[in-house]
């Protein structure tokens, strides 16, 4: 049976793959039926037995990709049935940790290579959607046994029990691809976006664009945007899309956090832990939750949370003294190792809080790694569908963060060029003021010898040439020199051509 040609030809109805590959030379020649290739480019009227070798070669090429993903999905299989021992010794881990693992390494090797804030390339998208499918597959054979009405012939009604997905991989799975697509997308909105671009770190203009942020992260190429900073609608995209992804990142979050706790604690974990809480948390951390007045907020503030180290380290104390309150709630033997002086009511508001702390420590630390009680669950996980969910929203959650640190890079290098740019017109504006000071204070100057210069050229002619008010002449006083006169100053005779322009009877005759 030939397969349909998906994304090679379009065949009319009246068109028959029988008769195309028929023998006959009569029937060769008969057969016009019109063929579209994929291009657009219609055969219509072309003999089919020039058109043969193409349809030949698309049937062939779709027969080899169907081929080469058959045997890819067999040797992915192949590897989970064995538990990841090719020996086939029983050496190999549980099919729940195989799928789990699975999942991860194909997750790292898609979104490993997302360094940059861009569409992913379509081989890699291709690949990713056609292998979780894969793996995914198998949450469609996990049921459960739920109850059903049957209406026979006769009319008869019959309660039966039918096999239905389980419950949670029902609702969870459908969920967590839908916010896969969504975190996608958001990489897709960024396609043909021009106001920030990425440079090589190594370059000259990669090492002025390293900053506080990124000097740390050497695997990321530097961003660079415009030197006034983004454009306001880029802003705002930026922004919408941080929004997005934060919410996204919180449902994989909370999916995770639900799988985790329906995860058996391993008894090599329990095995491992102190016989009380305060030894596992030590005196200061044990004193200040099971104080009277206790605020979370404020019980983070006093720790030392600098690094990643000490903050897992805070995470696995408070997760371990919560297991040891909660198994010495359901023992009822008071005697045995596990048992406690202290009341039920105070035991469950410690557990209370030390879950208010976990909580708040995931919030604030997205990408933390995964603690001690995690990894002991993941280990020894035999349920396949929770190893499923947990893996899918576990690398969701893990995308969603890298999206959301993508997308602060390249705000943060926006608000330093706009820092930059406004602390620059700040000076210009000052250099600016300084010189309309100076040319203030010089105008000043001249407008207090100005009325001096007026009073000299506002005298008379008669007080010039020494006479008086009377008319007389000959009179010996001369005309008072201003104190601030210079040798510089113009004469009578050129003040006289400039201001009123008329020469001496002298000179006018």
């Amino acid at each position: 049976m030939v397969p349909s040609l998906e994304r090679g030809i379009s065949i009319s109805s009246s068109f028959n793959l029988d008769r195309m590959f028929d023998s006959s030379p009569g029937k060769e020649q008969e057969q016009t039926n019109g063929v579209v290739t994929e291009n657009g480019d219609s055969l219509a009227g072309c003999p089919v037995e020039s058109s043969r070798p193409m349809t030949s070669r698309l049937i062939s090429r779709r027969r080899e990709k169907q081929q080469s993903d058959t045997e890819l999905m067999k040797d992915r299989f192949t590897k989970l049935l064995l538990g990841e021992d090719m020996s086939g010794g029983g050496k190999g881990v549980s099919s729940a940790l195989a799928l789990s693992n699975a999942i991860t390494n194909l997750a790292a090797s898609i979104f490993g290579e997302q360094t940059k804030l861009q569409p992913m390339a379509p081989d890699r998208k291709v690949r990713w959607k056609k292998e979780i499918d894969w793996l995914l597959s198998v949450t469609d054979h996990i049921v459960e046994f739920v109850p059903s009405q049957q209406i026979s012939k006769d009319g008869v009604c019959t309660e039966i029990m039918v096999t239905r997905q389980r419950g949670d991989l029902l609702m969870n799975v459908p969920a967590l691809r839908k916010l896969d697509a969504m975190l996608i997308d958001t990489l897709d909105n960024f396609r043909g976006h021009n106001e920030f671009w990425y440079v090589s770190r190594d370059s000259e203009e990669g090492k002025q664009a390293q900053n506080e942020r990124t000097k740390d992260k050497w695997w990321l190429p530097p961003v660079k945007v415009p030197p006034n900073g983004l454009s306001d609608s880029s802003r705002r995209l930026l922004h919408f899309q941080k929004d997005s992804v934060s919410q996204v990142q919180k449902a994989a979050m909370a999916i995770n956090a639900q799988v985790l706790s329906e995860m058996a604690i391993p008894d090599s974990y329990i095995e491992s832990l102190p016989k009380n809480g305060r030894a596992s948390l030590g005196d200061s951390l044990y004193k200040s939750i099971t104080e009277e007045w206790f605020d979370p907020e404020q019980f983070l503030s006093t720790l030392d949370l600098s690094t990643e180290h000490k903050v897992l380290d805070v995470k696995n104390k408070i997760e371990a003294s919560n297991v040891i309150w909660k198994r010495k709630l359901h023992l009822k033997d008071n005697k045995s190792s596990w048992g406690s002086a202290v009341s039920l009511e105070k035991r469950e508001l410690f557990e209370e809080r030390a879950e208010t702390i976990l909580v708040l420590l995931k919030q604030k630390f997205p990408g933390l790694p995964q603690s001690s009680l995690d990894i002991s669950k993941i280990q020894f996980n035999k349920d396949v569908g929770h190893a499923v969910l947990e893996s899918y929203s576990r690398i969701l959650e893990s995308l969603g963060y890298t999206e959301m640190s993508r997308i602060e890079d390249v705000l943060y290098a926006d608000s330093l060029a706009r820092k930059q740019c406004a602390t620059l017109e700040t000076s210009n504006s000052r250099k600016i003021a300084t010189e309309m000071d100076s040319e203030y204070a010089s105008s000043s100057n001249y407008t207090r010898e100005e009325p001096e210069k007026l009073d000299y050229s506002s005298k008379t002619l008669l007080d010039f040439i020494g006479w008086n008010d009377n008319g007389a002449k000959g009179q010996s006083e001369k005309p008072p020199k201003s104190p601030k006169m210079t040798p510089k100053k113009l004469s009578y005779l050129e003040k006289l051509e400039n201001l009123n322009g008329f020469r001496s009877p002298k000179d006018r005759h």
